[in-house]
C-alpha cells in the first residue's frame, strides 16, 4: 500500500529540474583561486516522474559536478541511473512510491529495487560512490558521471549502506554502517570498515533496541557511536498504509558505544532524552570522555507521529548541541548541551581533524522564523566550542547548500582554505557556485559561478582534488 507522506517543505528551489546538460565555460564573478582545481560532486533529489504521495526523501538521485580548474570553471549534471530509474524511464511515468515500495498499478514484473541513491557522494579507494541508506553504494563514472551499477566490494558486504561513511584522515580507512540490515523495519544494524585500498577487511551486524532511521554515526580515534534515535520502521504500519517512519518519542534515544577495534558483543548503550539528529559535526575523545558536536532536534522533522499527525514545527529545528559520554562514570547516561539557539543543518569540518578535537566547524543556518528545511539562508562558522567566529546572510529569497572545506593545500593549517556552496537566487530562479575564505565567511563570497538553470535543494556533496 502507498505510505502517507510528512508534509513537504515549501521551499520553492525543491521542484526538480527536467533535463541533465553541460556547460562547459561559466560566467566567474570576482575570480577563482587558481589553486582550487579538481571537482565539486553534489547529490540530492529529483524526481524523474511524480509520484503520488512520495515523500521528498524518495526523489531519484541526480548529480551535479562544478569542475573547476586554473580560474574556468565548467558544470555537468546526470540522474543516477539506479534500477528503478531505468525501469521508470522504460514505462514513461512513475513505478514506485515512499521507500522503494511499488505503486498499486505497477505492473507485476516491476522491478522490486526501488534505490534512489540520492543522498552523498564520496571518493574513496579509487571510487566515486552515490550513495543513499537503504542500498548498496552506486559506482559512477568521474568526470562524465556514468552509471556503472551497484559495488558491493566484490561481494565482502551485503544490505544497506550508510550515506554518511567516515574516512580517517590518518589511515584513509572507511567505517561504514547499515541499518534495516536484515530486512525492511528491522532493528539490527551492520558495520564494518574498507581500507584505503578499497578492500573491506570487516563486516559484522548486532540488534539495536528498536527498528529506526539511523542517518548519521559517530567515530573518533578509537570508538565507533551508533544513535539509535526514535523515528521509528514499523512494517505493520507500512502494510496497512500508515507512516512506515514516525516519531515515537515513548522509545527513548540510545547510543551504541564500542572500540573500534572491538566485537559487537562489546556495544555498551547510553540513553538520553528523546530527540533527533540528522547529522553529526565531529567528535573527538578527551581522556576517558567521548565528545560529539551534533544538530540536535527536540523532535523529528519532515517526519509524522504514527497516526499522521506532525510533530511541532517549533521543535523540530535542529540546533547545534554537545554530546558527552562518560567511559569510566557510572552511568548509562549521556549529556546533551546545546551549544548555540541558531537553527542550522549539513555541519562540516576541515575533513583533515575528523575524529579528533577541531578548532574549525561550519553549518547552513537558518532564519529562526522559518520553518527547518523550509531554506537555509546563511552560513555560521564556529569555533572547537561552538561559539560563533563569523556568520553571512544571503538576500530574502535566496538558498544556500551544505558548505564544503577545500584546504588550501595539504600542509595547511586547518580552517585554511575555502567553502564551496551552491546559492539559489528566488529573484532569478537560477543557481551560483560561491566560494568563500572559510575564515571570512562574513566577507561574503570571493568568487561566484553562475549557471543558467537551478540546481534544487539536495543533501550532500563532496570535493574531489584534481589528480
Amino acid at each position: 500500500m502507498q505510505q502517507q507522506a510528512a508534509p513537504r517543505a515549501a521551499s520553492p528551489n525543491q521542484a526538480p529540474i527536467p533535463m541533465e546538460c553541460d556547460a562547459p565555460f561559466l560566467k566567474i564573478v570576482g575570480e577563482l583561486p587558481r589553486e582550487l582545481n579538481g571537482t565539486l560532486y553534489r547529490n540530492g533529489p529529483n524526481p524523474q516522474f511524480d509520484a503520488p504521495g512520495a515523500h521528498w526523501f524518495v526523489g531519484d538521485g541526480m548529480l551535479h559536478a562544478f569542475h573547476l580548474e586554473n580560474g574556468r570553471a565548467s558544470y555537468r549534471n546526470r540522474w543516477v541511473r539506479t534500477p528503478k530509474w531505468q525501469a521508470e524511464h522504460d514505462a514513461g511515468r512513475a513505478l514506485f512510491g515512499g521507500f522503494g515500495r511499488k505503486l498499486p498499478d505497477a505492473p507485476a514484473s516491476t522491478i522490486q529495487d526501488g534505490g534512489v541513491a540520492n543522498t552523498n557522494i564520496i571518493f574513496h579507494g579509487g571510487r566515486l560512490l552515490a550513495l543513499e541508506e537503504g542500498h548498496p553504494p552506486t559506482e559512477i563514472e568521474p568526470g562524465t558521471l556514468a552509471t556503472r551499477g551497484y559495488c558491493n566490494y566484490g561481494g565482502s558486504i551485503a544490505g544497506p549502506f550508510t550515506a554518511h561513511p567516515k574516512i580517517d584522515p590518518v589511515s584513509g580507512e572507511m567505517m561504514f554502517f547499515g541499518y534495516n540490515a536484515t530486512g525492511p523495519f528491522s532493528p539490527a544494524l551492520s558495520f564494518g570498515s574498507v581500507n584505503a585500498a578499497g578492500a573491506v577487511t570487516r563486516f559484522d551486524r548486532f540488534e539495536a533496541p528498536y527498528a529506526s532511521m539511523v542517518h548519521d554515526f559517530v567515530v573518533t580515534e578509537n570508538h565507533l557511536l551508533f544513535p539509535v534515535l526514535p523515528i521509528t520502521g514499523s512494517m505493520a504500519r507500512a502494510m496497512s498504509g500508515r507512516p512506515p517512519y514516525a516519531w515515537e518519542p515513548d522509545k527513548g534515544a540510545y547510543v551504541g558505544v564500542m572500540k573500534r577495534n572491538g566485537a559487537a558483543s562489546d556495544l555498551v548503550w547510553f540513553r538520553a532524552e528523546s530527540c533527533y539528529v540528522f547529522h553529526i559535526m565531529n567528535a573527538w575523545e578527551d581522556g576517558e570522555r567521548i565528545i560529539a558536536d551534533v544538530m540536535q532536534c527536540e523532535e523529528a522533522p519532515l517526519f509524522t507521529h504514527p497516526d499522521g499527525s506532525p510533530t511541532d514545527p517549533v521543535k523540530s529545528r535542529a540546533r547545534l548541541c554537545r554530546w558527552t559520554f562518560d567511559l569510566a562514570g557510572n552511568t548509562d547516561r549521556f549529556t546533551q548541551i546545546y551549544l548555540d539557539d541558531a537553527i542550522g543543518e549539513f555541519p562540516r569540518i576541515d575533513d583533515r581533524r575528523a575524529g579528533f578535537a577541531s578548532s574549525h566547524g561550519w553549518y547552513a543556518c537558518a532564519n529562526p522564523e522559518v520553518p527547518m528545511f523550509n531554506g537555509f539562508s546563511g552560513i555560521m562558522h564556529v569555533d572547537g566550542k561552538g561559539s560563533r567566529l563569523g556568520q553571512y546572510q544571503l538576500p530574502i529569497g535566496d538558498i544556500i547548500s551544505e558548505p564544503v572545506f577545500v584546504a588550501r593545500g595539504d600542509d595547511a593549517a586547518e580552517g585554511d582554505g575555502w567553502l564551496l556552496a551552491t546559492v539559489y537566487r528566488g529573484r532569478d530562479n537560477r543557481s551560483d557556485l560561491a566560494v568563500f575564505n572559510a575564515t571570512d565567511v562574513e566577507a561574503g563570497p570571493t568568487a561566484l559561478v553562475q549557471l543558467g538553470h537551478r540546481v534544487p535543494d539536495g543533501f550532500h556533496g563532496n570535493w574531489v582534488g584534481a589528480a
